[in-house]
């Protein structure tokens, strides 16, 4: 393809170039260029656009972006590929849900579809990818605008300047390879979806906007942080139901200021929620924002002054009919079914899910624990690995951290204990206080089994302690788990962030013995006894809710299925031990 074309250069040399990605490779698109789009009107560039599989990179080497529309008989030398006609998928989608024949690719893929839209003249425009697995290269008309690292945050690049002519053609490069270096790497557990797979929006601006807009609880009322991108020398706050109306001066690009209030505080109880506003010029954003005190004092977490104990369950985002893709009425589902549980409290494991959660748990009256995908043998002693880790956590916060809901940043899940690891792992611990210290950090640690001790030496620098533990299913002695509470005497809140067993409710599934419903449950009882003498456990968030879908287990009864889920992957299905659980918070309840 294009062999003589003057797009090609050295045709040749573009079959052998083997860095033919290093230009493409910036991670320009990060936190730093993030936009706030609360009270934004968004539009919307849902839809089906033009796409095609590029398991070979062909695009890249042989420059795809740059070809101009042209009718087929026109065409001086053959297309590999037609990026202006073809093949279509839906965006959001998972490319995996669409054809079986992409089921297990892994590679890049290309969307393209025609931009029309007429710029208000000095205003600019911008482009808002909800979440693209994993990497994403943004090219419009030809020009390389740059590339986001991370499936599951979101990202956003100014398109003023490219935008040219009345026709203009985006083309999205999305790339979902594991590779050692990324994060998380190629072994996880948890299917690997690849695609543009939540919303797309274009948003138009003044030439002068609030890039972002942080506001929380602070001891002498509010604080406020606006961040400004363009001349102005003040912005303007309000919260009219507090009498909040403030005008902040603006220095070196940041308005900030601790505004006297004294709002009512949110909690699960009472999900009380406030109106903001933030303007400067011509540019105004808005949120609905929550206060609420969380910290730890000794071995309790504490949720404005009183003693909590988290009652949880985990979730993965994932769904039996649309991968990754979630919506509102999903989520909604997700929440119901947790508050039928009893739960006040949950684990968004592995990677950061859907914006809305959050705003949904806020609105509901749920807690948060967030995490990114810091999982198991990360490259720790790679810097570009660092990166971006640390960009992950940087947008997860920049995304949520108005949200009441959210009180736990987690930074990892089960690493090993090396040097490397606790160097990397408390400089992300690190990073999410100085990005926000008004949440606690956490991890789940590792348990020493031989000692049966926590000794994780991650475990002094986090506020929570995360601990993983299976027994009954990878591991024997309930037992154990007592002694592992008096041999570690930890001097911090433990959490324990996942417990459980497999149930296959289908009828491929056995009635007794491992992966039967009744053994699932039998684990569930065996693990509430013992939780009943647990003094150091303060809050707990078993493995799972919903069934999901994972590539590494391929057992007779799993069938590529984790089946951990109290509920299958249907949503509906609830298995036994869902009830055994829903009993033992309805008691923790009662009990205060």
């Amino acid at each position: 393809m294009l062999e003589r074309s003057d797009l090609a250069a050295n045709a040749l040399f573009s079959l052998h170039d083997e860095d033919y990605d290093r230009p493409f490779n910036l991670q320009n698109l990060n936190a730093d260029t993030m936009l706030f789009t609360g009270g934004r009107q968004g539009i919307s560039l849902n839809g089906d656009w033009n796409f095609c599989v590029d398991l070979l990179d062909t695009g890249l080497r042989q420059k795809w972006y740059a070809m101009a529309p042209m009718p087929p008989g026109e065409r001086g030398e053959p297309w590999d590929y037609d990026p202006y006609d073809g093949e279509t998928i839906p965006v959001p989608s998972c490319w995996q849900m669409q054809k079986e024949r992409w089921y297990f690719f892994e590679g890049s893929a290309w969307y393209t579809r025609k931009l029309t839209h007429d710029l208000t003249p000095g205003n600019r425009l911008f482009l808002r990818v909800g979440a693209a697995q994993y990497d994403c290269k943004v090219f419009l008309n030809g020009q390389f605008l740059g590339n986001h690292y991370g499936g599951s945050t979101p990202f956003c690049v100014e398109l003023t300047e490219a935008l040219t002519g009345d026709d203009a053609w985006l083309m999205l490069c999305v790339n979902n390879r594991r590779t050692r270096d990324r994060v998380p790497m190629q072994n996880t557990d948890w299917f690997n979806y690849g695609g543009l797979y939540r919303e797309v929006e274009l948003f138009e601006t003044p030439a002068t906007l609030v890039r972002d807009l942080s506001v929380s609880l602070d001891d002498g009322g509010i604080r406020v942080r606006i961040a400004v991108d363009g001349p102005a020398e003040t912005a303007h706050f309000r919260v009219p139901e507090l009498g909040v109306d403030a005008v902040i001066p603006v220095c070196d690009g940041l308005a900030e200021d601790v505004l006297p209030a004294t709002p009512d505080l949110w909690s699960p109880e009472t999900p009380r929620l406030y109106d903001v506003t933030a303007s400067v010029g011509r540019d105004e954003v808005r949120d609905r924002v929550g206060f609420r005190r969380i910290e730890r004092r000794g071995t309790q977490i504490l949720l404005n002054s009183a003693p909590l104990f988290l009652r949880g369950i985990s979730v993965h985002e994932d769904d039996e009919a649309l991968g990754k893709v979630t919506s509102e009425a999903d989520l909604r589902r997700r929440f119901d079914h947790a508050r039928e549980l009893g739960c006040n409290f949950l684990r968004l494991a592995h990677y950061p899910h859907h914006e809305m959660a959050a705003k949904l748990a806020d609105e509901m009256g749920f807690m948060i624990w967030a995490e990114i995908p810091v999982y198991w043998a990360i490259d720790f002693d790679n810097p570009a690995t660092r990166r971006d880790a640390e960009n992950q956590l940087r947008e997860l916060i920049r995304r949520d951290r108005n949200r009441a809901s959210v009180i736990i940043w987690s930074v990892g899940n089960e690493n090993p204990d090396t040097d490397a690891r606790l160097d990397f792992m408390t400089g992300l611990a690190d990073l999410a206080r100085a990005e926000d210290p008004t949440r606690l950090t956490a991890a789940a640690c590792l348990i020493n089994h031989e000692t049966l001790r926590i000794e994780d030496r991650l475990s002094d620098h986090i506020d929570v302690i995360g601990i993983n533990e299976y027994y009954g299913w990878y591991e024997e002695n309930f037992e154990d788990l007592v002694q592992i509470g008096a041999n570690s005497r930890p001097d911090r809140p433990v959490v324990i962030s996942e417990t459980g067993a497999d149930g296959d409710h289908t009828d491929h599934g056995p009635k007794t013995g491992l992966f039967s419903l009744a053994y699932q449950a039998e684990v569930y009882e065996k693990q509430i006894e013992v939780l009943r003498r647990l003094d150091y456990i303060r809050g707990i968030s078993p493995w799972i809710l919903y069934d999901f879908r994972v590539e590494r287990r391929q057992g007779v009864f799993q069938r590529g299925f984790n089946r951990k889920g109290l509920i299958a992957a249907d949503k509906q299905t609830k298995k036994p031990a869902f009830q055994i659980l829903a009993d033992f918070y309805a008691e923790l309840r009662g009990a205060g």
